[in-house]
């Protein structure tokens, strides 16, 4: 499922505290989206790494109180025991945790007790695993573990969502009209066992963070490699040198009525997005008379991705008088309910 399906699944099981077990390659979001449906519920977030856990740490630690023999929660256990409010408890990458580790989590997840120790209603388990075919050392989860969440998820990227995540997280904008210009390379996971990279929502994150460090050229190219592995850095960097040599954008904005109009998709892509990611209620008459001149120009399509890139930006937009024009005109069809 998208993104978007996994946050509206994992807030709707928060509220009904029905655990959730998320799969999917690395590096599509698992972790992130669990994280944000949290603190969108207004819960609290604990996070727990199995691979690298003991049994004791859900059971608690053998121990004699008082002469008699019990078992004492500790860390992770313990805060969630002594939970007040919302809690959702995170069991991140389960898939890599050993059998007996596995194990050790299901009298929580079905009786959410664990010997005398009882959780409270307002803790919610949700779990993240890699696939075994991701080699990301996944021998698989115990049947009986698998059965006590109430689904299963499958986490699959997508272009338009994570672009508006970009857009929001002010990733630089060739960035963004890279992945729009080639979709298929977002995520072609490729496990290897070689020291190199995939490119993944993760990895063209980082590409964006590098791009922001100002590094000589030369260096820029072999970290972007280093990044998102050969194929797609050359991709990438020969995207990037077309966007240097790209009409200026404060060009368009001061005069749009004679701001060039590219011919080269990768070009109107890389324009339109550099547009959107800059646009607000203040300057947008002159960003919707230049999308006009696309729709004349018949390139429609792009001054539809404009205009959505703009309200992500500034939902204020909608109330501009260029934005009411555009949306009662051709564009207006072309957007449909899409804004």
């Amino acid at each position: 499922m998208k993104p978007s399906a996994l946050f509206a699944l994992l807030e709707a099981a928060f509220g009904a505290r029905a655990p959730v077990l998320v799969v999917g390659p690395p590096g599509v979001g698992k972790s992130s989206i669990v994280e944000q449906a949290a603190a969108a519920a207004g819960a609290d977030l604990i996070t727990s790494h199995p691979a690298v856990a003991d049994p004791t740490d859900a059971k608690g630690l053998p121990w004699v109180v008082d002469g008699s023999a019990t078992f004492l929660p500790f860390g992770d256990l313990k805060r969630a025991a002594a939970a007040e409010r919302p809690t959702v408890w995170l069991l991140d990458d389960l898939g890599q945790a050993t059998p007996a580790v596995q194990a050790s989590y299901m009298q929580l997840l079905l009786a959410r007790r664990v010997n005398e120790h009882v959780l409270p209603d307002w803790v919610t388990f949700v779990a993240a695993t890699n696939r075994r075919t991701d080699r990301a050392g996944v021998s698989g989860i115990l049947e009986p573990v698998k059965s006590r969440f109430a689904t299963i998820a499958e986490l699959e990227p997508d272009v338009d969502e994570f672009c508006w995540w970009a857009i929001d997280n002010n990733m630089p904008d060739v960035l963004v009209a890279f992945i729009r210009f080639r979709p298929d390379r977002l995520c072609d996971f490729r496990p290897s066992a070689d020291l190199t990279n995939s490119p993944l929502p993760r990895t063209w994150a980082n590409v964006g963070r590098l791009l922001g460090m100002s590094l000589p050229q030369g260096v820029m190219r072999e970290a972007i490699a280093g990044a998102v592995g050969e194929d797609s850095a050359v991709e990438f960097c020969g995207f990037l040198d077309m966007y240097r040599e790209l009409p200026s954008i404060d060009a368009i904005m001061v005069d749009p009525d004679t701001g060039t109009i590219p011919t080269k998709p990768a070009a109107l892509y890389a324009v339109a997005t550099a547009l959107g990611m800059r646009a607000n209620a203040g300057n947008f008459d002159r960003i919707g008379r230049y999308a006009e001149r696309l729709v004349d120009a018949m390139r429609g399509e792009f001054a539809a991705l404009l205009l959505r890139d703009s309200l992500r930006k500034d939902g204020d937009i909608v109330n501009t008088q260029a934005f009411v024009r555009l949306a009662s005109g051709e564009l207006g069809k072309l957007i449909g309910g899409s804004v």
